[in-house]
């Protein structure tokens, strides 16, 4: 990792575009008061705060670094929007190894950039050359007469940790260079990993793990042995590309090996993909390209430089402010929460609203608006959120439907609180019984203009009263009583199933008034059938809205009734 902590940028119309693939869209100003920006804002320092300190200081990464990152853009987009500036400075605390150190010369920040902004980069620019982005903990090593004198962490890029004392203790790092040499190197010190794939693990926990042994106070030495070192700049060293990398050769580093010249044949793009999909002994978060003629070291800064950007790798999951949530009442009666989002994209897919699957789960985060929430693709498919990144402090009421009120034998007419579960029983109703262009949208414009208010009403709605309907006109109308009349012609199956009978019943057991006097011993004895299944047949079959429902298709001449 070049940069733990990126100087957060002033900037209403975007942020970083990390790898291309996650736009964090809520870069506009939050729909807030300024009183309670002010707070949100405030509050989200001290969480940054805290994360820094665990990370410096205890060497524990408490978020992900991609989250990391998302989270110091949304804070320089509040800290914009309230009129600040102020870009977020790293900590650089004393820890047990040490003071703090001046580094000999600017560790370097990097912007990042998109398939378009490495486009750009490359067409205006020549004798480009790419590494991998190790994600591990920067460093500076500073040589004298060929022995190690300083290790300085990364800290701000100006000034770091004072890590001497620990760099003495790895392996990785010689203490002694095979000629007199005074140098200053830039690395990274990496978690050693046994042909890492970053595509497959992108979660390996390395970046934590080598801060840890770095902040630990007495490490163990199969732990100094896991900490590796990548040299990736020599600032005082060769001014040409070729001649630097041969010369960190000699002196037993490998930089040569992972750092390589652009050409038609192998771009950026080539090189990005054979690191993230190809095995290496350390992980990865994207690829640097650089200049192999930069200025002199004296102008260098801790800001991002002209001459080197970084590509991220597409990212694995994104932060999201919530907007709102929904609890939605499916046909069983499940009440499952749904977090309508600010529009995130993963991997190409606009994200907007995410289901949380279960209320316990709700109830367990208690995930209110203006929440921050991480949000990835199980699949590569379906949108999840896998973690609450932190809550806002103003706690909007929230009040969610009593699991007690819906279930199985619910909601078969509409009555107050029972339009969403009523909803879900007619489209589940019309696939079972194969009506074609019948689906939600139809059923929820019948509902509100109160043409069907329970599960069968739509059997003797006339085309007249269907033509009441939003949208619906007499064309629609005929087509829709078409559909109608055909269903009747469903199958005794497909009508036990339409009214939502409880697995473990069969048509094939026999007709209506075979099933409705079976006992709840009579349908235990059913092979598959155990008693929770027993409970809830002999409970569908009796219950009076069931039976009035059965009645009504006796009365329509409906097979197996």
């Amino acid at each position: 990792m070049q940069k733990r902590i990126k100087a957060a940028k002033r900037w209403l119309l975007g942020v970083w575009l990390i790898g291309g693939a996650v736009y964090v869209q809520a870069q506009e100003c939050p729909p807030w008061p300024r009183e309670q920006l002010a707070l949100e804002t405030q509050a989200l320092v001290e969480h940054v705060a805290v994360w820094d300190r665990a990370y410096h200081d205890q060497g524990e990464s408490l978020i992900d670094d991609e989250l990391y990152d998302q989270a110091l853009a949304r804070l320089a987009n509040w800290q914009a929007c309230l009129g600040d500036d102020t870009p977020h400075r790293p900590l650089t605390r004393v820890t047990r190894s040490g003071g703090t150190l001046n580094h000999p010369f600017a560790q370097t920040g990097l912007n990042k950039a998109d398939d378009a902004g490495v486009r750009r980069f490359t067409s205006r620019r020549e004798n480009l050359w790419i590494q991998p982005k190790v994600d591990g903990v920067a460093v500076t090593l500073r040589y004298q007469e060929g022995e190690l004198i300083e290790a300085v962490s990364r800290g701000d890029g100006e000034r770091g940790q004072d890590w001497t004392a620990r760099a003495h203790q790895l392996s990785a790092v010689p203490n002694a260079l095979p000629m007199p040499l005074s140098a200053v190197f830039q690395g990274e010190l990496y978690w050693v990993l046994n042909d890492h794939v970053q595509s497959q693990n992108p979660a390996s926990g390395a970046r934590g793990a080598v801060a840890g042994a770095m902040a630990q106070q007495s490490p163990s030495p199969d732990t100094l042995n896991r900490v590796g070192l990548f040299v990736w700049d020599w600032p005082d060293g060769p001014t040409d590309m070729a001649v630097r990398l041969a010369e960190l050769t000699a002196l037993g580093f490998d930089t040569a090996d992972y750092t390589h010249s652009l050409n038609e044949q192998r771009d950026a793009a080539y090189w990005r993909d054979a690191w993230f999909n190809g095995a290496l002994p350390f992980a990865t978060d994207g690829v640097v390209l650089k200049q192999a003629e930069r200025p002199g070291v004296q102008r260098w800064s801790s800001s991002p430089p002209e001459w080197a950007i970084a590509w991220k790798y597409p990212a694995q999951q994104a932060l999201a402010q919530v907007r709102g949530v929904e609890f939605r009442v499916g046909r069983t009666g499940r009440v499952t929460p749904l977090l309508w989002l600010y529009p995130v994209t993963l991997e190409g897919k606009r994200i907007s609203r995410v289901s949380l699957n279960s209320l316990e789960r709700w109830q367990a985060w208690d995930i209110r608006p203006g929440d921050q929430v991480a949000v990835t693709l199980a699949g590569l498919t379906i949108p999840q959120v896998t973690d609450v990144v932190w809550q806002t402090r103003e706690r909007a009421a929230l009040s969610a439907p009593s699991p007690e009120r819906y279930h199985l034998l619910s909601c078969f007419t509409l009555t107050p609180g029972c339009e969403a579960q009523l909803l879900a029983r007619l489209s589940f109703l019309s696939d079972q019984l194969g009506m074609q262009g019948v689906g939600e949208g139809t059923w929820q414009a019948l509902i509100d203009a109160g043409v069907v208010t329970e599960l069968l009403g739509w059997m003797e709605a006339t085309p007249t009263q269907l033509q009441q309907a939003h949208g619906i006109g007499a064309v629609r109308a005929a087509a829709l009583e078409a559909q109608f009349r055909a269903a009747r012609a469903a199958s005794y199956a497909a009508w036990l199933s339409a009214l939502g009978m409880s697995p473990g019943g069969s048509a094939q057991l026999g007709n209506w008034q075979t099933l409705e006097g079976y006992s709840r011993a009579d349908w235990q004895a059913i092979p598959g059938v155990g008693p929770v299944r027993a409970d809830a047949l002999a409970a569908f079959f009796s219950h009076p809205e069931v039976q009035r429902m059965a009645l009504t298709l006796q009365q329509s001449d409906i097979a197996g009734f």
